[in-house]
């Protein structure tokens, strides 16, 4: 892992300390750079033809000022929740720039999203009869289509590939009949004008992604021809693109992405379709860091520890899945510079009382010591925007960083709970 603090982050990290944001009742901080968020948006839309949409999956991070500001810039919005919806909503987006998604919709999720206009991808058959009673009764604006899982594959993460043969998303392609009854579905249906999924994301390459989109879109013709008619005129297909937790270099890049996708599925770029994307983490992570007071350090059986405020409850997934989410830490000084030194192999601990509760285990870094800080890089998505309520830790402050390194503008994104 590299632990190098690039100069940007440097002079994010020593603005935050001259300004007193790292203070006594505010030892732990989220940062977001809305320059390099606002860079990898324009990378991402730059990188596909005009024809592409680009939703962003509000579970990534659902704070109302990041979502606005993704917004402002031209992104729509993908939900999977009643909370991510009315997040979605409150940030301004109309019911036509939502795509509402989940495995498991209430009636009422599926009557805000036909109310609104939004985009509904159905999960299941047991789904589309709900949908079916819903538009028996009233009329929508709404994109409608089904979810299929083209079953090609586990990724490196099993957790986030969903695509395996039994994963819970979607309609299975390859079980049963399930393919006729597909087809079956889209003819008695003209209202179904959409077919949606999604691969998988952290751990899934590529090339696995594109083997799926190239199931659905090969579906997607098979129907229209099926019914003689170009019925389906949308496919979503979802996101998924991998980061790169191990350095700054962002990695597979959203133009490699592209490139897998026009060799694995050519047609896609035809413009027969009209195509959403559904990009989260990798719109996000690499845009903020946190940064978390040392409080105490000890050695015990005689190896270093740094008792931090960053853990389990912003750093959920790292904690408990170590070697799966690993990312990188860095050492700064009391004044949050970058700490200089020999590296010693030492924990890096949070604050929730469990043994576990580690973020970085036998990394090596210039030894801590306690009033240091820690930056733990590329957590802008599901890192702090994402709590776990262990110990009733409060929600952190974010503060929202832009333009040149030696005039910054600092802003609040989002207030920090009290303490106590």
């Amino acid at each position: 892992m590299d632990d190098t603090v690039s100069p940007r982050k440097a002079a994010i990290a020593a603005r935050a300390f001259q300004d007193g944001l790292l203070v006594e009742d505010a030892p732990l901080i989220g940062v977001i750079d809305t320059d390099a968020l606002y860079a990898t948006i324009n990378d991402l839309r730059s990188s596909f033809p005009n024809f592409f949409t680009h939703a962003f999956a509000a579970k990534a991070n659902t704070m109302p000022a990041v979502l606005s500001l993704i917004r402002n810039w031209g992104m729509s919005c993908e939900v999977a929740s009643p909370g991510e919806f009315e997040a979605a909503v409150k940030a301004g987006f109309s019911g036509a720039e939502i795509v509402f998604d989940s495995p498991a919709k209430t009636n009422w999720e599926i009557n805000a999203a036909l109310t609104h206009g939004a985009t509904l991808n159905i999960d299941n058959f047991q789904e589309l009869a709900r949908v079916d009673a819903w538009l028996a009764k009233g009329t929508s604006r709404s994109i409608i289509g089904l979810r299929i899982n083209p079953q090609v594959g586990t990724g490196s993460i099993a957790a986030m590939s969903t695509a395996t043969l039994s994963s819970k998303f979607g309609i299975g392609l390859e079980d049963g009949d399930n393919r006729q009854r597909i087809i079956d579905a889209y003819a008695s249906r003209p209202w179904l004008t959409c077919l949606h999924t999604h691969v998988g994301s952290q751990g899934c390459p590529l090339d696995l992604i594109a083997a799926g989109i190239a199931k659905t879109f090969a579906l997607a013709q098979e129907i229209n021809t099926a019914l003689g008619r170009k019925q389906i005129t949308t496919l979503d297909i979802g996101g998924g693109l991998p980061v790169n937790f191990a350095s700054d270099i962002a990695t597979p890049s959203f133009g490699d992405y592209v490139a897998a996708l026009r060799t694995g599925v050519p047609g896609l770029f035809a413009g027969e379709f009209k195509i959403v994307t559904e990009f989260g983490r990798s719109v996000l992570a690499k845009a903020g860091f946190i940064l978390a007071r040392v409080e105490y350090t000890k050695e015990q059986g005689g190896h270093p520890i740094a008792i931090t405020h960053a853990g389990a409850q912003v750093a959920t997934r790292t904690v408990f899945m170590p070697e799966l989410w690993k990312i990188r830490v860095s050492a700064l000084d009391h004044q949050a510079r970058p700490k200089k030194g020999p590296k010693i192999v030492q924990d890096v601990d949070g604050p929730c009382c469990f043994a576990g509760d580690i973020v970085a285990h036998a990394r090596a870094l210039p030894l801590l010591e306690p009033g240091d800080f820690v930056m733990l890089h590329d957590t802008a998505a599901y890192y702090f925007s994402t709590p776990f309520v262990y110990n009733s830790l409060p929600a952190i402050p974010v503060y929202g960083v832009s333009g040149a390194d030696d005039r910054l503008d600092v802003s609040v994104m989002q207030a920090g709970q009290a303490l106590v």
